[in-house]
């Protein structure tokens, strides 16, 4: 990108563009999830996004998983399948 990019980088930025489309497949796929299963099961699953994507960024971007971030996880673990069972 140059020092100072201009609307036309942005705008065909493809990074940009590529999580645009991630966005909105997920967006729409999480709308469909909503209509078709119990709210109450559904939801919870939504903190696992709190697990999903500190994995994802170690893997992908090398980033540290420190043990906190791991502990925290494992509670959220809990939670949605406590949760997921009563439902």
């Amino acid at each position: 990108m140059p020092a100072s990019p201009g609307w036309y980088d942005w705008a065909f930025n493809g990074w940009l563009l590529v999580a645009l489309v991630l966005y909105a497949v997920t967006t729409v796929g999480w709308v469909w999830v909503l209509r078709n299963a119990p709210l109450s099961l559904a939801y919870p699953f939504m903190g696992l996004a709190f697990i999903i994507v500190p994995l994802l960024a170690r893997w992908w971007l090398g980033e540290a998983v420190t043990v906190q971030t791991l502990a925290g996880g494992a509670l959220i673990l809990a939670g949605v399948a406590l949760t997921a069972r009563s439902a």
